[in-house]
């Protein structure tokens, strides 16, 4: 497979079973356009014909440096992942924990997916004794596994700070004892961040996520106070305050854009003018109907956006967007691409009742309830059935050029939209195409910067 195309002015083209990236002069690019399969020893007569703006020297030209380039195994290369169930193990260590540390928001943002923070199972904060089954659980869990991922999360998580700051202490007092490291994450929309908060998190949060949907009447529009009020005003300074004192830690501003405000640009740029260098903002999902959702038929828009955003990004280095970060010279391990995420066997998520679900876009949902941290029950079922989900038994995947970026998406994406976890949200692949298109053109343009 090799996917072929142009952006930011460059030619290109992805081999997509070894991931080698190709930047081409124009007779190349069109000979692969062309082509149907692996290259033959000599240039097609047809293909000449087909290409008649080109002398048959060029051609020859061009067809040599390509079959170079598949002599060395970077086009037309073979799929060495074809028996994923030898790749893919079942059962293996969970590695990362979303607590729900509270089923309450003090928001009441318009297209939440978690109905404005209760996930639909009534409004509780998780006591400390669940949390700290929690911790056993993973650690348990885990099994050899030294560094585990714990994600404090909403609602608003905030409106739980005595069981955030109990759980660190827990987790960092058994951490020799059971040889693991933890690295912690909290998401939080800052209306209840103060001095003290703001240390504390910068002190003990590995990476934090701040709710910022980007300029001032797009955010209050959509991300309001239960009176209606919008919240931009209070929360923003309290953001800009805690990543100046954050140091080199990590963080996100992190922002959803949705069909009522599809030009996502002018809020990337308007969180880059606020000081926020690393900036995340996502499509919003939903169901068929929702006012909401970016769906196909936003899709010209988004594409037209996502295109303006990445030119705009190609000249200058003051900040950067998420869904733009590739790595093309390594890339994730084996399993990751394969499998993704890992929701469901390798990531779960405890409610404040203490019930586990595969992650948090699945709660509330009683069908893929996986257990309880209190009875320490696991559905072992359950967790295969999302073990046994790749890039290969999905089978709109297998032929994606994407595939090994995507890795099959979002299976509670898919659920949403699709009423499948198996089955991809075409929408949403269709941008992550898009996106790494954009992305890698991005990192062509950063190569001939450095060169």
């Amino acid at each position: 497979m090799v996917h072929t195309f142009s952006a930011l002015g460059y030619q290109i083209a992805v081999d997509v079973n070894s991931g080698a990236v190709h930047l081409l002069d124009d007779a190349s690019f069109r000979i692969l356009g062309l082509a149907e399969g692996p290259l033959g020893e000599a240039l097609p007569e047809s293909l000449r014909r087909a290409l008649p703006d080109y002398t048959r020297e060029e051609l020859e030209e061009a067809w040599r440096e390509l079959l170079e380039l598949q002599g060395k195994g970077e086009l037309f290369s073979s799929d060495d992942y074809v028996d994923p169930n030898r790749s893919v193990p079942r059962g293996a260590p969970v590695k990362a924990l979303c607590l729900h540390v509270s089923h309450d928001c003090n928001l009441r943002c318009r297209y939440c997916f978690a109905a404005t923070g209760d996930f639909g199972t009534g409004r509780k904060i998780m006591d400390f004794e669940t949390a700290k089954k929690a911790i056993d659980f993973v650690v348990r869990k885990s099994g050899a596994r030294r560094n585990i991922e714990v994600d404090f999360f909403g609602g608003e998580p905030l409106m739980a700070m005595d069981t955030v700051r109990k759980t660190v202490e827990y987790a960092r007092s058994i951490e020799k004892e059971a040889g693991k490291n933890f690295r912690f994450t909290i998401t939080t929309n800052g209306m209840l961040l103060s001095d003290e908060t703001i240390e504390y998190i910068n002190r003990e949060m590995d990476n934090v996520v701040l709710s910022l949907d980007g300029r001032r009447e797009i955010h209050d529009a959509m991300r309001i106070t239960p009176g209606g009020k919008g919240s931009y005003d209070v929360i923003v300074p309290r953001f800009q305050k805690l990543v100046k004192s954050r140091g080199d830690k990590d963080y996100y501003a992190r922002g959803t854009f949705t069909a009522r405000n599809l030009d996502f640009t002018q809020d990337v740029l308007h969180m880059a003018e606020l000081g926020f260098e690393s900036i995340s903002v996502e499509p919003a999902t939903g169901p068929k109907g929702d006012p909401f959702a970016v769906g196909s038929a936003e899709l010209p828009r988004v594409f037209e956006e996502y295109e303006r955003l990445a030119e705009e990004m190609k000249d200058r280095e003051d900040f950067r967007f998420f869904h733009f970060n590739v790595d093309l010279s390594q890339g994730p391990c084996v399993i990751k691409r394969l499998r993704g995420c890992g929701a469901g066997c390798e990531y779960v998520a405890v409610t404040p009742e203490g019930d586990i679900y595969p992650c948090h876009q699945f709660v509330g949902k009683p069908e893929y309830r996986l257990g309880s941290v209190h009875d320490g029950s696991f559905d072992m079922g359950i967790s295969d059935v999302f073990a046994g989900l790749n890039i290969y038994t999905r089978e709109d995947c297998r032929d994606c050029w994407a595939k090994f970026y995507c890795s099959g998406g979002c299976s509670a994406g898919n659920l949403l939209v699709t009423g499948d976890i198996r089955k991809p949200n075409s929408a949403a692949c269709e941008m992550e195409r898009k996106r790494l298109e954009c992305a890698i053109a991005l990192r062509a343009a950063e190569s001939e910067r450095e060169d």
